[in-house]
């Protein structure tokens, strides 16, 4: 483990590594904005910025901060860790598998032998999960979904509603998953208004900053650094640090994990949310996707990022 003076000697050159880094990849033009959700297919391709926050409460940031974007399958990783705290963990593993898996994120597969979604950072498994999260009625499930993100983030949230209703009016395919898991008993009878907190959860508005604080409170061992809220059980940050580290890169998460080697996840949105255990949150955001589903900035910045501050997790256990 690093001691407070090798975490001082990684922050010192922080910002100018982010600056540059900025600079380096503001030109790229790679990728392609989401288009399956009009909504989405509406943002500037040439938003970018990077944001980091450590463990102890430090910001480092620079780009387009402000600009708020719904976090989508981001919202993946906060969603399980909702369920794990409703139902533990033995319980979610009867519905939501943790295998890695080579196919798309919107891949309308089940495991062959338990029936269940492969993992929970895939949509169907995302749907099983969020079909999990305790509540008497829509309203109360989506108002502890949004207390949840509150805790993580440091403010109230919002959802957009025309991207919600975007999603919701062209997720039939979605749809499809959930009839497919309600075949097999992994969900409940009431698809549409699980559905519709999942598609909700999409929605919701943060922005780089936001993201960069919701990481830091995963590598915080679930307390804000900002508030220095308990936003999550500390039992559970093993299990949703896991998942990332194995699936919450898609179909490219073992190129991922050999090259940047740290808990990630990606969303459609453009934003990367990654996670250095107890040192600090790193968020990237800029809309163009690879061919995975990827942001291509945020992709390589968080390969550049590994490499010139040794963040991989091998590599830092080789130097501890």
């Amino acid at each position: 483990m690093a001691t407070q003076g090798d975490l001082e000697t990684v922050l010192l050159p922080l910002l100018e590594v982010i600056k540059d880094l900025h600079s380096q990849y503001q030109s790229l033009k790679e990728g392609t904005v989401a288009n399956y959700i009009p909504e989405l297919a509406k943002v500037n391709p040439d938003l970018f910025s990077i944001c980091i926050v450590t463990v102890d409460g430090q910001i480092y940031e620079i780009g387009d901060l402000e600009h708020l974007f719904t976090i989508q399958s981001i919202s993946k990783v906060f969603a399980y860790g909702l369920a794990l705290e409703d139902h533990g963990r033995d319980y979610v593993l009867t519905r939501v598998g943790v295998e890695p898996t080579g196919d798309a994120f919107n891949a309308i597969i089940l495991d062959e032998q338990s029936n269940r979604p492969l993992n929970p950072m895939v949509n169907a498994g995302a749907i099983a999960t969020t079909s999990l999260i305790k509540g008497a009625g829509a309203t109360e499930r989506l108002n502890r979904m949004l207390d949840m993100f509150k805790r993580y983030i440091g403010h109230d949230v919002f959802v957009d509603i025309s991207v919600f209703t975007s999603e919701r009016s062209t997720g039939h395919r979605n749809r499809a998953m959930a009839h497919l898991m309600l075949n097999f008993g992994m969900i409940d009878q009431n698809i549409e208004e699980s559905l519709d907190l999942y598609f909700q959860q999409c929605a919701v508005m943060v922005n780089c900053r936001d993201l960069a604080v919701m990481a830091a409170t995963l590598a915080n061992k679930g307390i804000n650094p900002i508030t220095q809220e308990q936003a999550v059980k500390k039992t559970y940050i093993k299990d949703i640090l896991s998942v990332m580290y194995t699936c919450g890169m898609y179909n490219f998460a073992g190129e991922w994990a050999y090259k940047v080697g740290i808990p990630a996840k990606s969303g459609v949105c453009g934003g990367i949310l990654a996670v250095v255990p107890q040192k600090m949150g790193i968020a990237v955001f800029s809309p163009p996707l690879d061919r995975r589903g990827n942001s291509v900035r945020g992709v390589k910045v968080c390969e550049e990022l590994s490499q010139r501050l040794g963040l991989h997790l091998f590599e830092c256990s080789e130097k501890g």
